[in-house]
């Protein structure tokens, strides 16, 4: 008869694969969401003028340019800054109706030529309707 045994019946295991499989996916999922995030609140500072319209489109396409002259198409950002890639972006997200208002938003600090570039894409691809965002001016504003 044994009176003591180091053996114990009633030892159990946590199985923690499962846990650690539900914890990756939930990294994923907020990984995923807050890229998406970040290109919604991007900055870009206005030009100034003395008289702008408030008058917005709610149809209208918006062609972003920060001020390191990346581009962006309704919030989606051209990887590539050639004249082919951002008509291609443009084209793929505008659609067929070239007779849409299409607003350019592009920082004041803004290189010039990627201003120029921006407008060259869409004239080749026929969009006619061209609004060029600005804010109104202190000078403006006291008045």
């Amino acid at each position: 008869m044994r009176i003591g045994t180091n053996r114990r019946e009633d030892d159990f295991e946590i199985n923690v694969i499962s846990l650690i499989d539900v914890l990756l996916t939930l990294l994923m999922f907020f990984v995923l969401t807050t890229t998406f995030v970040q290109h919604s609140r991007m900055q870009v500072t206005l030009p100034q003028a003395e008289s702008s319209e408030q008058a917005e489109q709610p149809d209208s396409l918006t062609v972003m340019i920060d001020r390191d002259g990346h581009y962006f198409i309704d919030n989606n950002e051209v990887l590539n800054p050639g004249l082919d890639s951002l008509k291609e972006a443009i084209a793929k997200v505008g659609g067929e109706d070239r007779s849409r208002t299409v607003l350019l938003r592009a920082d004041a600090m803004t290189p010039h030529q990627a201003v120029v570039t921006a407008m060259d894409a869409l004239g080749e691809l026929g969009f006619t309707r061209l609004s060029i965002a600005t804010s109104r001016s202190q000078a403006a504003v006291t008045k």
